[in-house]
């Protein structure tokens, strides 16, 4: 009785994973598409086990990246090209290049050196000049020189064989490691391909094509440029023009110069603005009494982040007073203050208005890119075109550099907001007002006051770029000790400029975990 319930379940599951396999099968031939046997064997070994599991493909050691790029894996095909390119140049050199070219190419340039150093040799012979023994020497030293040159070029010359059994034995090795690893590596693009089918899969003529025209033009074009060198110039020179850069140059002059013509007084009121607060700050910070500006430092680093934080506060600035850094400091505090805070009221409205504006964020994030990563000296060059030299180019400097973490941030913020609470509010009534100041902005306070922070650290990292343009300040003695190699003023300038950045970050960081 029992025997024949079980008959039953036994055949329903040996077919159910008959046909699990079959579908496994069907599966494999759709993906690989070419010797669906052999993969399927390999894929079952290798899915067998958790680690890694060697095998062996014959075609892909063969053809080794050009397999693996007809297959799609450019992850492996890429590093596998690199050396296998270094492996074919190592094979080239020893067996056709002139290995002792660079050698020849130095006897060359003493010869011509000698050949002046032994006329003025027997010009003083002739003289009798007291000189005549420092050429000796000379001429000496350069023919001993050449001798030493001449010996290692042809040590070189009889290395080629060597580094060609070099280059053939790492050239084995690679092709040994690539047919061990590709069946692996195609198995894993396997279980990627199933969940998703917009893998790539199979091996379709024109991928083969491509992939093998790729590896032969890379690989020819480094054999020859290594095996000989300079003969083909296409090969290490950029094929140009010099008057195209210099069309390119004028062309860029004859914009600033169209801009700084039809926009002088947009400039001029953007550094009457900038000039205006930041000459408010400097009367604030710089002429206010020490004691009162180090007090409500004291008294606001206590309020914000606690009575220790406030004690080191205060140790900060009495290292800046002590070392008669005290109104170097406070200036440097006023154009930082100015970039941060021009930065910060720009930059949260504009955070807020791309967090629910995809497009534009994504037309402005080029700029935020070009801001943050093109080099403070080269974008220095057009702000002090437009705004001179002083404090007000080195506002806009700072601001340039400083001003996109509290963008980017701000949107990070917004975004980050659960929309299950947003639109629970809205279900409750809230307006678009009600829901940004008291739904958004206050989940998103903590990343807002990261990007705040951020913006006061690079523009502090500003200072000393800011100096070269007219910024005074801490910048200034820093950029004096790079001049003159005064290395411990630049190092206590340092600690002050340091000390500065700790106690806004303290400040704007505050209590806020």
């Amino acid at each position: 009785m029992n025997d024949e319930i079980l008959n039953p379940l036994q055949e329903t599951t040996a077919e159910k994973d008959a046909s699990i396999a079959a579908e496994r099968r069907a599966h494999i031939e759709a993906f690989v598409r070419t010797n669906p046997d052999y993969y399927e064997r390999q894929f079952d070994k290798i899915g067998s086990s958790s680690r890694f599991t060697a095998t062996f493909n014959f075609f892909a050691g063969l053809f080794g990246p050009i397999w693996f790029g007809a297959r799609g894996l450019w992850s492996w095909a890429l590093p596998f090209l690199i050396i296998e390119t270094l492996a074919l140049v190592q094979i080239a050199r020893g067996l056709f290049g002139d290995l002792a070219a660079d050698a020849r190419d130095r006897i060359a340039s003493i010869e011509g050196t000698l050949e002046l150093r032994k006329q003025q040799l027997a010009a003083a012979l002739e003289s009798g000049s007291d000189k005549a023994d420092a050429y000796q020497r000379t001429v000496d030293s350069l023919e001993a020189n050449i001798g030493g040159i001449r010996a290692e070029a042809d040590v070189l010359a009889s290395q080629g064989l060597s580094i060609a059994l070099t280059g053939l034995a790492i050239l084995l090795v690679i092709k040994v490691v690539q047919a061990t690893v590709a069946n692996w590596a195609l198995e894993a693009r396997f279980s990627d391909w199933l969940s998703d089918r917009t893998v790539r899969s199979g091996m379709p003529i024109s991928h083969i094509v491509l992939s093998a025209v790729f590896m032969a033009l890379i690989a020819t074009a480094a054999m020859v440029h290594y095996s000989f060198p300079g003969k083909f110039t296409l090969l290490s020179e950029f094929p140009t023009d010099r008057n195209i850069r210099l069309t390119a140059v004028q062309a860029v002059e004859d914009f600033i110069a169209w801009c700084v013509r039809n926009s002088e007084a947009l400039f001029d009121l953007i550094t009457f603005g900038i000039r205006a607060m930041l000459d408010a700050l400097e009367v604030i910070l710089v002429q206010t009494p020490w004691i009162v500006i180090a007090s409500l430092i004291i008294l606001l680093t206590w309020l914000t982040a606690g009575v220790r934080t406030a004690i080191w506060s205060g140790a900060f600035l009495s290292y800046m007073g002590l070392l008669g850094f005290w109104e170097k400091a406070m200036t440097t505090l006023a154009l930082l203050g100015t970039a941060a805070c021009l930065s910060i009221l720009i930059g949260i409205p504009l955070g807020m208005f791309s967090a629910r504006r995809p497009r534009f964020y994504k037309f402005i994030q080029p700029i935020m890119d070009f801001m943050q990563t093109m080099p403070a000296f080269v974008f220095m060059v057009p702000v002090i075109a437009f705004f001179g030299v002083g404090k007000p180019a080195a506002v806009i400097v700072t601001m340039i550099f400083g001003g996109t973490p509290v963008v980017r941030l701000t949107v990070l913020g917004l975004r980050g907001v659960p929309e299950s609470v947003r639109e629970a509010a809205i279900s409750f009534g809230a307006s678009k007002w009600y829901l940004l100041t008291r739904v958004d902005l206050p989940l998103a306070a903590p990343s807002i006051r990261a990007g705040i922070n951020q913006t006061i650290m690079l523009s502090l990292a500003m200072v000393v770029v800011a100096s070269l343009i007219g910024a005074k300040g801490l910048g200034e003695d820093v950029l004096e000790a790079l001049q003159y190699a005064n290395v411990g003023q630049g190092i206590l300038a340092g600690f002050a400029i340091l000390f500065c950045a700790m106690i806004l970050d303290r400040i704007v960081q505050g209590n806020r975990k």
